[in-house]
């Protein structure tokens, strides 16, 4: 009976096994330079349908503003798409089953356009490879029909279908969105003729194989057919990178390999001057620009996006080894101290952000970078310090902004955004806010702070400081901003004191007079949040140098509560195109209280170790939807 069951099942089970497609780092070359790709897409799909924002947009409170955008997109633009491109989109929605991946690939690109980066579309339609034949059939004889030009090349056994492609090619729906890009001629140079693209397509099994070349596309099929050449599964950096960024199954992931694209841009080679065209500033070279930035340091980039009963999570990594690491790199990675939320800032803040990097190193690097880029730029930086000195020591002769400002910054920056009082203002820029920064001398930086800003707004004679609580408060008068509709601006200023070691600014005196207030303990604190704890847990804690906090149930209600207003002040929406007024009633947007289930907030962290820098950031499931 054993034999016979053997015998009935065995070609079953070997097709099914040679019908599995390779995973995408398998069946991509070596050169490959970014690839974004969902591993599982009907997973993709599931994942979707339970997520929050879907619920959302699909609840019955929805439904009119729902309706109404999905009129306009099917009718205004799906519609003559499918007319354009003479498809069904529906006929290919179903086809993306198991991998749906996206990648660049070097291809012998050198910096410059001919040649130029591969690109690949890979989609595994899994049990539905039939019904990608019929569609791409169906496909070929429309190019036929209108009379494009279609040749067909086989790899490997496996025909493609290439079809030759311009700037005339591009369909009238999607060239009405995007806006031409005017030709742009040097002096003295003759204008590069365009060079016609490539569409190439076949069919491996289940696999739809797209590329921008046949080059592009070959060595994909050679690993499909146990050919032997390095896949990217190969390279020891995306080996790195997936064993501790890629492993407990993401729905999805993406990959940069930042240190060949950076090291191509690099040794391109600077053009020399144009003695028809001449420019009053030297051309920065692309070596000097990057080494400036620190990219050159940079190895990979990964990015990860999951979904659990907990909630959803996104995970991005830099390789980016502390030995070479400068530039840009350097002055964001953290110091590894704690950054929860103080006592003092409130529970009831929209946004809180706490970066711990240390002030005094950051700047210096950022005079090194400067230098790097010019040296002139250096120089007219130094130049306005001692401007500012010069100006400052007409009333205090021992004014120094290096050593009152700058080596007074310590290693601690705090924000927290609060929501607007009363009536929502006309956007969320008036919602009042405090910056914070450790300093050393927290009393001789917030003087010499007040003395720039005054002095960069032209400002000499600034307001007397006022005494509150035992602190002074510096106010210096800013340039007034115009709210949409009003008849002139509105005056502002800026509030600076120093407290606790740190000097606090913002334009909201009331909030300073809070913060100031803080050591009373008439709040409750923001740490004290229900859930924050735990979810602080899956960013890996307050305690690697960054951590951060939305509350995105209050910034949904204040944008809920903006987009209503907006949306009866004519005026107010006139500033968007007639297009997106069209389409996007928020008239029609339900009460906030029928919705606001579907939010909660999200928390991100991150941290530097000796091999480089994370960010991660976690979104509870909402509460209410469990």
């Amino acid at each position: 009976m054993k034999k016979i069951l053997t015998i009935l099942f065995l070609p079953a089970f070997l097709a099914s096994v040679q019908a599995a497609v390779p995973p995408a780092e398998n069946l991509l070359p070596a050169d490959t330079l970014m690839l974004v790709t969902a591993p599982d897409f009907a997973a993709v799909r599931a994942a979707a349908k339970q997520s929050s924002g879907w619920l959302f947009w699909n609840d019955p409170a929805m439904k009119p503003f729902h309706d109404k955008f999905m009129e306009k997109w099917n009718g205004q633009f799906i519609a003559p798409l499918e007319r354009d491109l003479g498809v069904k989109f529906d006929d290919y929605a179903s086809l993306p089953q198991g991998q749906l991946t996206f990648a660049i690939t070097q291809n012998g690109w050198n910096g410059g356009d001919d040649p130029a980066p591969g690109l690949l579309l890979l989609l595994d339609a899994r049990d539905k490879g039939g019904l990608l034949k019929t569609n791409l059939d169906r496909l070929r004889k429309q190019w036929t029909e209108s009379g494009k030009p279609i040749h067909t090349e086989t790899v490997r056994g496996v025909a493609f279908s290439i079809v030759a492609l311009s700037s005339n090619d591009i369909p009238a729906t999607l060239a009405g969105i995007f806006p031409k890009r005017q030709p742009v001629q040097e002096l003295g140079k003759e204008p590069k003729p365009e060079k016609p693209g490539e569409l190439v397509v076949g069919q491996f099994e289940s696999l739809l194989i797209v590329g921008s070349s046949i080059k592009a596309v070959e060595p994909v099929v050679a690993h499909l057919s146990g050919g032997a050449a390095p896949a990217l599964r190969d390279s020891a950096v995306f080996a790195a990178d997936k064993l501790s960024q890629f492993r407990n199954a993401p729905l999805y992931y993406a990959w940069f390999n930042a240190k060949t694209f950076f090291d191509v841009l690099a040794h391109i080679p600077q053009e020399p001057p144009n003695p028809e065209a001449p420019t009053l500033a030297p051309p920065l070279s692309p070596t000097a620009m990057l080494s400036a930035s620190g990219l050159t340091g940079l190895k990979s980039a990964s990015l990860t996006y999951r979904e659990s009963h907990d909630g959803s999570q996104l995970n991005l990594y830099l390789a980016a080894p502390e030995a070479t690491r400068q530039g840009i790199l350097k002055i964001i990675a953290t110091v590894p101290k704690d950054a929860n939320p103080p006592v003092f800032v409130p529970a009831g803040v929209m946004k809180f952000s706490r970066w711990r990097i240390d002030g005094q190193k950051s700047w210096a690097e950022l005079e090194k970078m400067i230098a790097t880029l010019s040296p002139g730029g250096l120089a007219g930086l130094n130049a306005t310090i001692d401007a500012v000195n010069a100006l400052a020591r007409q009333k205090d002769p021992d004014f120094d902004v290096r050593k009152n400002l700058i080596a007074n910054l310590g290693d601690d920056f705090i924000s927290y955004q609060k929501a607007p009082a009363g009536k929502m203002e006309a956007d969320l820029r008036a919602a009042p806010s405090l910056f914070l920064f450790g300093a050393v001398n927290a009393d001789q930086a917030a003087l010499a702070l007040k003395s720039v800003a005054a002095l960069m707004h032209g400002q000499q004679d600034t307001p007397e400081p006022r005494d509150f609580l035992g602190r002074k408060i510096y106010t210096i008068p800013l340039p007034g901003r115009r709210a949409p509709g009003a008849a002139a601006p509105v005056s502002r200023s800026l509030y600076c004191a120093a407290s606790g070691g740190y000097v606090a600014l913002t334009t909201d005196a009331s909030t300073l007079e809070e913060y100031l207030r803080s050591n009373a303990g008439q709040a409750q604190p923001l740490r004290e949040t229900p859930g924050l704890r735990d979810a602080a847990q899956h960013v890996g804690g307050a305690g690697s140098g960054l951590f951060g906090y939305e509350n995105q149930r209050e910034t949904v209600r204040a944008a809920f509560a903006l987009l209503k207003e907006a949306s009866a002040a004519d005026t107010a929406m006139a500033v968007f195109p007639k297009s997106f007024r069209d389409w996007m009633d928020f008239s029609l947007l339900p009460d906030y209280g029928q919705v606001s289930k579907y939010f909660c907030f999200s928390v991100y962290g991150g941290g530097a170790t000796a091999d480089g820098l994370s960010f991660k950031v976690f979104a509870p499931r909402p509460p209410q939807m469990n």
